[in-house]
């Protein structure tokens, strides 16, 4: 089954060729080596008016269709996944603002998003609330109209980065584990608030850091929907539509490592011919690319079922796990073929494998999606 239309089938194309045209491999590449953001791209992007495309009509976005946005994603994610994540993490970010905030939270945030002015992050884990993150325990006391705020954050990709607004999931009640969290937005060059990179082997562009904060004042103004929200924010169409994205971007990468496996094979001679032409490269191409499209056909299905509202779940994990582990299959066995060359930066393979790394872990680990599938499965 074909999920895209032959407007969504150009949409796709005219996304590959701006990413490969005005942003390019290279500069992708650089933005890894050099753990630089992206900012120039980002700009460009804003320009574009890709940063409001996923939003609603009434708060100045195009009311995209998760399933466009999808596509675009995965275009996105060809030559990297982190560069789609530059993109798609800020957004969904964002639209918890469109979502839950007051009028005056969306007009003082919004506006300046789409243009590319600001950015967010989301700041969920802790050293003891990683899988279970309704274990924070991050404090935030309010004292008069300031909401003081003490604790340790981990795991938050982007938060170091300039003009950064921190949306971040802390405790202000102790009554109930989940209804005791709200969420509060915080500036990243708050008073109090220290964030510290973390080397880590994969967001190497849009940074992963850990973030500790000393009695951090935050106006009451700027708390996300009212005291006891935070899980429902966060914990509910925020990550089911962010895993779609995530899966999308890594079915993007996937296919990437799979293009460039496939031409190094073709070029590439030993006992004078195209190692292609040995059956063992063949059908590990041929293994690759059927897996590469499975997941792609899988988060399409994911994406088609969010954009018309039905309950998908199941789905949606389902496309998180494989394309995360595709992609980690596929960037390995891509370095096989490539041999001593696939593990240098310029041959970007080994970009992905990294990523694909990361993939299985972020966003909900796999143990995490399989539990979700078979909590589905039973409950159906």
């Amino acid at each position: 089954m074909n999920f895209l239309s032959a407007e969504q089938l150009m949409w796709r194309d005219s996304v590959e060729r701006y990413v490969d045209k005005e942003i390019g491999r290279e500069y992708i590449r650089r933005c890894d080596m050099d753990r630089r953001h992206p900012d120039e791209a980002i700009q460009k992007i804003a320009k574009m008016g890709w940063l409001k495309l996923l939003f609603p009509e009434d708060v100045g976005g195009d009311g995209m269709s998760i399933l466009d946005y999808t596509v675009m994603v995965e275009m996105l994610s060809k030559h990297g996944v982190d560069f789609g994540v530059a993109v798609t993490l800020p957004t969904f970010t964002a639209m918890n603002i469109a979502a839950h905030g007051t009028p005056e939270q969306k007009q003082q945030y919004l506006p300046a998003f789409f243009a590319g002015e600001i950015r967010f992050a989301v700041s969920i884990s802790e050293p003891g609330a990683g899988s279970d993150a309704a274990n924070t325990q991050t404090r935030a006391r309010l004292e008069g109209d300031h909401y003081k705020i003490n604790g340790q954050k981990l795991w938050c990709s982007g938060a170091g980065v300039k003009n950064t607004v921190i949306l971040m999931l802390v405790r202000t009640d102790d009554a109930d584990k989940r209804k005791g969290l709200s969420v509060l937005m915080i500036p990243n060059t708050t008073p109090g608030l220290t964030i510290r990179p973390l080397n880590t082997l994969a967001r190497r562009s849009i940074t992963t850091t850990e973030i500790f904060l000393d009695n951090v004042s935050v106006p009451a103004s700027q708390m996300l929907g009212k005291p006891g929200d935070g899980w429902k924010i966060i914990g509910g169409e925020h990550l089911l539509l962010e895993r779609i994205c995530a899966a999308a971007g890594y079915a993007g990468a996937a296919q990437g490592a799979v293009t460039d496996a496939l031409n190094y094979a073709q070029q590439r001679e030993q006992f004078g011919k195209p190692i292609f032409e040995f059956q063992v490269i063949r059908h590990m191409l041929a293994d690759m690319q059927t897996q590469v499209d499975a997941a792609r056909l899988l988060v399409y299905r994911a994406a088609d079922m969010a954009a018309k509202q039905m309950h998908c779940a199941k789905e949606v994990a389902m496309a998180k796990l494989f394309a995360s582990e595709t992609l980690q299959t596929v960037s390995r066995q891509g370095i096989q073929i490539m041999g001593g060359y696939g593990t240098l930066p310029e041959a970007d393979m080994e970009r992905h494998f990294r990523e694909g790394m990361q993939a299985t872990i972020g966003g909900g680990t796999s143990q995490i999606q399989r539990t979700m599938i078979a909590q589905e499965m039973r409950n159906r």
